[in-house]
């Protein structure tokens, strides 16, 4: 590993101002059930997708894995569509698929972890097959999740965060992570995630490509001009200052008050649109996986 990505250099434990973002609002219920990761499946949630990236591929055995991988068929950068397809879908069949419908994801997935892995001679060693980074991924996908849900609802209690996080596992699970190595209580997650966080950093080769992500240049420049400077905004305001601070990005207090006043107008829209609306994009990209697997096409 080169000294660029080494750990950042952190000398206790972070805590959860730094690496979580600010949700100002207490919780607003809707429903009296007790809530789940499946709550969570608006389509508002895809608005933090780029953040989401960016968290992942902080950790540099999965950003160089990213970056440098051979897979041209799955590149974010070469095949944005496709990879959002898979990305949700993998999603999907994590939180609401069968344990069947799991499975076959998973061996499609791994056909193309397989090919990626770092050389013998690279600066920074990484494999697909990796427990302990896709650990890290998973939990990225968790905190994406959570935030989200929040700003749409508000701040849960510890209550309330416990039964949302009861069955997220599956993030994780779906591929090789075991269920012992996922934190058994949302309190424990909360500690692997601020211990985690002490890994990240972003050295330049990982910048330049988290870089060309914000500013859309893997789609065509027609698409990129009118959505550039939201996906820029909306990345940044999901991202923890740990996140920021690494990316190298500026955000302000000003910054931070459009973001909250932009989600207190998204969540007044949001009760207003039923239920069966908001995910129905989730539910259509199961259908799709269903029908792959019952016609034997490819998943990825």
């Amino acid at each position: 590993m080169t000294a660029a990505a080494h750990p950042s250099e952190h000398t206790a434990a972070l805590s959860k101002d730094r690496t979580r973002i600010h949700i100002g609002t207490a919780h607003r219920p809707v429903t009296k059930r007790p809530l789940a990761l499946t709550d969570a499946l608006d389509f508002w949630s895809f608005a933090g997708a780029a953040a989401n990236v960016a968290m992942q591929m902080a950790r540099p055995g999965v950003g160089y894995g990213v970056a440098e991988s051979k897979v041209e068929s799955g590149s974010l950068m070469r095949h944005p569509w496709k990879r959002a397809r898979t990305t949700t879908q993998y999603l999907a069949v994590a939180i609401i698929g069968t344990e069947q419908e799991r499975l076959a994801y998973r061996e499609a997935v791994n056909v193309a972890h397989r090919q990626v892995h770092s050389a013998p001679d690279a600066p920074v060693k990484y494999n697909a097959f990796d427990r302990d980074l896709q650990l890290w991924v998973a939990a990225c996908l968790y905190i994406g999740f959570e935030d989200t849900y929040q700003l749409l609802q508000g701040r849960m209690s510890d209550e309330q965060a416990e039964a949302f996080y009861v069955s997220s596992s599956t993030l994780g699970t779906t591929l090789q992570v075991t269920e012992q190595m996922w934190p058994a209580t949302r309190a424990e997650f909360d500690q692997y995630w601020n211990k985690a966080c002490e890994q990240v950093v972003i050295d330049e080769f990982v910048r330049d490509y988290l870089n060309d992500l914000l500013n859309l240049r893997m789609i065509h420049w027609g698409l990129r001009l009118p959505f550039r400077n939201l996906l820029k905004f909306l990345t940044i305001g999901f991202l923890a200052p740990i996140f920021r601070e690494q990316l190298q990005v500026e955000w302000t207090s000003t910054d931070q008050r459009r973001f909250e006043h932009l989600f207190v107008f998204v969540a007044f829209v949001n009760r207003f649109i039923p239920r069966f609306l908001r995910h129905a994009g989730t539910h259509s990209l199961m259908a799709d996986v269903r029908r792959r697997i019952r016609k034997h096409k490819n998943l990825i």
